[in-house]
This record gives C-alpha cells, sequence and structure tokens, in this order.
C-alpha cells in the first residue's frame, strides 16, 4: 500500500485507471472525463501557488502504517502551506497528538491534498509523494488541479482559538452525539486510494441530511454530478479502504473514520439529484476536540444543492 509507484500524471492530461475508467463508463461521462482530464498537470501554476499561499487549512490523505486510510486537517496562517518549486509544496504543520497520520506523515509515502477555501467557494486538490521536511511535510507533485464550486458551503473564519489542548477519543462505532454532528453536517472529505496505494482527498458538500447515518457503523452519501473525472469513485472502485474527516466548524472538533465503501447502483437508495449512492463501514472512529483552532461562521448553503 505504502510503497511509492511511478508518476500518474504527464504534461497536459492523465492515464486514467481502470477503476476510474469502469466508473466513467457506468456513467456514460467517458467522453467528457477525457476532456476535463487535459486541465490535469505535474507542476503548479502561477495561480494555484497564490491560491495555496492564502489558505488557512488543508485536508490531506493517505494510509497509515497498517494499510487503513485516513483524512487528516492542517492548518496554520496564510503562507504555511506554499509552493517551493514547479513540483514541490512545503506544508509547515503537522497532524495534532493523536491524529491517526501524526505517526505515519514521517515517512515517504502517497498522499492525496485539496486545499479548500469556503469564503469563495473555491477548491484545489493534489496528489503526489509525500516526505517529512524540517517544519512540517514536503510534497513532490502528481497531480495538479482546480475544481468547480459546486456543493461548497460558503463560511469564513470568525476566530483563532489557541489556548485549547487537543482531547483524542477512540472507539469502533459512533456513539449518539457523533451521529447527530453527521447528520447536521454540509461538507466533509473523503480520503480514497487506487490499487497502487496512488492516495486522493475530496470534498462532499450538500444540504444538511445528506450524509445518513444507518447505524452507529453504516453511513450513504449520495454522488452528486460533478467533474466526471470520478476519481474518488474509480479509487472505490478499485480500492474499497477509505477514509473520512467530518468538522464541526463551529466548536473545532473533527471526526476521522476508517473504513470501508461500495458504490450503490441500487435506485432505490438514490435522493434527489444523485447519480448512485456510496455506502461506508467503519472500522474506527477519533474524535478529536480542539483539533482545529479555526472557528468559522455559520454556512451560506450553496444555493443549487439537490
Amino acid at each position: 500500500m505504502n510503497a511509492v509507484s511511478e508518476s500518474r500524471s504527464a504534461a497536459g492530461g492523465v492515464a486514467y485507471h481502470p477503476g476510474e475508467l469502469a466508473v466513467q463508463r457506468r456513467m456514460g461521462q467517458d467522453h467528457i472525463a477525457q476532456r476535463v482530464g487535459r486541465m490535469i498537470r505535474a507542476d503548479i501554476p502561477g495561480a494555484a501557488a497564490e491560491f495555496l499561499a492564502e489558505q488557512p487549512m488543508i485536508v490531506v490523505a493517505a494510509a497509515d502504517d497498517a494499510g487503513r486510510i485516513w483524512a487528516s486537517q492542517l492548518v496554520g496562517p496564510p503562507g504555511f502551506v506554499h509552493a517551493s518549486g514547479a513540483r514541490a509544496i512545503e506544508v509547515e504543520a503537522v497532524p495534532v497528538a493523536g491524529d491517526p497520520l501524526a505517526e505515519s506523515l514521517r515517512g515517504t509515502r502517497h498522499v492525496g491534498m485539496i486545499a479548500l477555501q469556503p469564503q469563495l467557494r473555491r477548491r484545489m486538490r493534489v496528489n503526489g509523494v509525500i516526505a517529512p521536511a524540517a517544519h512540517g511535510l514536503h510534497i513532490e507533485t502528481e497531480q495538479v488541479y482546480s475544481n468547480c464550486p459546486k456543493y461548497i458551503s460558503r463560511r469564513g473564519v470568525e476566530e483563532w482559538v489557541t489556548d485549547e489542548t487537543p482531547v483524542v477519543r477512540r472507539a469502533s462505532e459512533l456513539n449518539a452525539a457523533q451521529q447527530q454532528l453527521i447528520s447536521g453536517a454540509d461538507a466533509f472529505f473523503v480520503a480514497s486510494a487506487d490499487a497502487d496505494g496512488n492516495a486522493d482527498a475530496s470534498h462532499r458538500g450538500g444540504n444538511p441530511g445528506f450524509l445518513q447515518v444507518l447505524s452507529p457503523t453504516e453511513l450513504r452519501w449520495p454522488d452528486y454530478r460533478g467533474n466526471s473525472m470520478f476519481m474518488t469513485l474509480g479509487n472505490i472502485a478499485a480500492d474499497p479502504h477509505c477514509g473520512l474527516l467530518i468538522p464541526d466548524w463551529r466548536t473545532g472538533v473533527t471526526l476521522q473514520l476508517t473504513g470501508t465503501a461500495e458504490i450503490t447502483w441500487d435506485e432505490t437508495t438514490f435522493t434527489a439529484g444523485s447519480q448512485c449512492s456510496i455506502d461506508f463501514t467503519l472500522t474506527e472512529v477519533v474524535e478529536i476536540s480542539g483539533a482545529t483552532p479555526l472557528r468559522w461562521s455559520e454556512p451560506e448553503l450553496f444555493p443549487a444543492n439537490p
């Protein structure tokens, strides 16, 4: 899982793996994916470098030493994440103590990264190889691209809380308070990887309730129409192991779940506007109070949410 393989991208496009191709064809959107995929590049455009340097938060996706996939949030003052070369990004932060990836990111491995700017409904994704650095992490990029503003709730940073000590709780199922947080979420992040371990981090958004709690160990969410590349679903088709990060934007609490996911094509499970649904079974949940100093405003939901 953690062995570093050859680069997946080339100038002017991306070579999709079999899982992505299968989902694209199933959806009848493979022709769109081929066109959209031309925007993916290995180097970091100037506009992307400027965008990164403005952000106080990123989410990274990677496998731990046991092969479980997790998504983790990294935070710092604007500039803490920045391009340091044509294909290099420095992240001057590490996960908080107790984060499932705190130890794993000390070694070289595949990583996915997403930088989200909720204030302007903008996001940028990076996939590559990560290595430790003197003050955080160093990423050699393989895929760099932006996404459209669909389904992003607008919110802004209202406060930085710097005097809170993180408290970590681990369990094998969700308690009632955690289920309530999930049921009220308008956004979460998905960590996934293909059969070769190439990791990816993506954002999912919708109206509160779009992420459903089916049981203390089972969740379901709809897949809405996006960029037609189906990188997350393609990874799930190739390797069902994945992780979720569900932030409580107002309090700084995060829920990190790891487990397996399955694409469900049964239309009786679909909700309005969805192309399919994804059923997730968790094997572990990590709740961290004070995981981030950022305190965000109440959301302005995306007006075209299904």
